[in-house]
């Protein structure tokens, strides 16, 4: 029919793996590499920013912080993350991926200087400046979501798009596993440099007055990946699938790739092509695409439920088991040490093998098994925790509890949590597909507000004496690692509502090829 004719989109699906391809993923992938690094970094300096900003006058405790702020400051990116992927999902549909992918990437940068140099030295100042660029970081970011996932799918051909497009998401395992690096390299140094004693030994001495350049520093290393992709992200062309059917200018889509791929195109002086009649609110959309949508955007909600809720709340999972000493019994800066090095062997053990285990195995086996076994063994491994949780505890048991629980982070991102990021990138029409891709990306940005703020409430113990200060009795972790399971045993369920993907070009997976309307454009 009328897309099949247009001679660049059959070069792109049959074009062998070429040298740009892997330019792309790069380029492409920093993005996420920094979107991973800002949103989880924030774990490691948290139990810090308590400590120097909340510590009692009477050196009773060390400080953290209140529920509230801890809420906010955990949030913060999460929401801004939110409202980008909805505008910039929107905005990338309207005047093209290219013209709006360098600002993402600008936010960024700037906002992670900006956190890091949050004004003043009182508590108030520095949380509400500290969460004002988080949030305006978190817009950059959710930009970063629909974009680089659309550009990837529209340069990538049929048959190892998949892999393509998981790479990309892939290097988010690469920023989070850096975050430790970094907090371990900078928390080092200052140790090193500035000795300092366990809180139960000297409260004051136990936080040198150089720790608050410790998160600052911490959080302002974000800038640095971001900052080295822009002008190559600046030099990458239009993708010959917007330019041919959402601009309606296949000509110059040739041209485009021809300058990066080596392909040679020669598109036919007429070529029709096809314009959507129909919106995104239509009963059209809602009859060929509405349960499409419902599955992508219901399941990402669902991973990222329990997704960022395990990553922005390792510390705490750590303590409860005694895997981290009571906060008492570290200086400041040794504390954040002893974080970072958790979730750097997380990361390093279960949530960046399972990036690549999709990236090798998606486009043989398919997204729709691997998200389905994803979601199911999320729920094993999380029964599997939870439910003998007491024997976990025991200082015999912890090296098992640390398996299970790198196992829940492998089975995410070897399953539902990379192939959310993928599907909602292949199956809608090119000119909806970058604001459907925003549309599932913000629900799943709901599930990870909404996982992060309740686990924080959720996982208090019972037992009023033994909660943080400042939060009410929850029902402790041990019952919120069940309500997680469950939510991923629904993801299974949800799962029956997302098309297979594998092996077919975007315009067979988006009917694009069936429409019976064309309009007659000059090549």
């Amino acid at each position: 029919m009328a897309t099949e004719n247009i001679g660049v989109l059959k070069a792109l699906d049959s074009a062998k793996v070429q040298l740009y391809h892997f330019t792309a993923i790069v380029i492409t992938g920093m993005g996420f590499f920094t979107d991973a690094y800002d949103i989880f970094c924030i774990s490691i300096v948290t139990k810090l920013l308590g400590r120097i900003y909340y510590t009692p006058a009477d050196h009773s405790a060390p400080g953290t912080l209140p529920p509230a702020v801890n809420s906010a400051v955990t949030a913060a990116t999460l929401c801004g993350t939110f409202v980008g992927q909805l505008f910039f999902g929107w905005l990338g549909d309207k005047l093209g991926r290219k013209r709006v992918y360098g600002v993402t990437l600008l936010l960024m940068v700037f906002c992670s200087i900006a956190s890091g140099l949050s004004f003043g030295k009182e508590p108030a100042g520095v949380i509400v400046t500290l969460c004002f660029f988080r949030f305006w970081l978190g817009f950059g970011i959710g930009g970063d979501y629909p974009l680089s996932a659309t550009i990837m799918s529209e340069y990538a051909n049929k048959r190892t798009r998949g892999g393509f497009i998981a790479a990309v998401f892939a290097m988010q395992g690469i920023g989070i596993l850096f975050g430790g690096i970094v907090g371990l390299t900078v928390a080092g140094a200052f140790n090193d440099q500035y000795k300092s004693v366990k809180f139960s030994a000297d409260p004051i001495k136990s936080l040198p007055p150089q720790a608050d350049y410790v998160w600052r520093i911490i959080l302002m290393v974000g800038a640095l990946p971001a900052a080295l992709t822009y002008y190559w992200r600046m030099k990458m062309p239009e993708t010959a699938r917007y330019t041919a059917l959402v601009a309606r200018n296949a000509k110059q889509a040739a041209a485009d790739m021809s300058m990066v791929l080596q392909v040679e195109v020669q598109p036919e002086m007429e070529v029709e092509t096809t314009r959507d009649s129909y919106g995104l609110f239509s009963s059209e959309f809602a009859k060929r695409h509405g349960l499409h949508l419902v599955g992508t955007a219901v399941c990402w909600f669902l991973v990222d439920v329990g997704y960022y809720s395990q990553n922005l709340f390792q510390k705490n999972i750590f303590t409860s088991i005694d895997w981290l000493p009571a906060a008492k019994e570290m200086s400041a800066i040794e504390e954040v040490y002893k974080i970072a090095r958790a979730q750097t062997l997380i990361a390093l053990c279960g949530t960046v093998p399972g990036y690549w285990f999709t990236v090798a195995f998606i486009d043989h086996i398919g997204r729709f098994a691997i998200q389905l076994m994803g979601f199911f063994f999320m729920s094993v491994f999380m029964f599997g925790i939870a439910i003998p949780y007491d024997h976990w505890k025991l200082r015999q048991n912890r090296i098992g509890f640390v398996v299970l629980y790198a196992f829940t982070f492998f089975f995410a991102n070897f399953g539902p949590n990379t192939t959310t990021f993928i599907v909602p990138a292949e199956i809608f029409p090119a000119r909806l597909r970058s604001t459907c891709h925003g549309i599932s990306a913000a629900t799943g940005k709901i599930g990870a507000i909404a996982g992060s703020l309740g686990f924080s409430y959720a996982s208090e113990d019972p037992n009023p004496k033994a909660d943080d200060k400042g939060y009410p009795p929850g029902i402790g972790i041990r019952k919120t690692l069940l309500i997680l399971a469950g939510v991923n045993l629904a993801g299974v369920l949800f799962t029956l509502l997302v098309p297979e993907s594998r092996g077919k070009s975007l315009e067979e997976l988006t009917g694009e090829n069936e429409e019976e309307m064309g309009e007659t454009i000059t090549a």
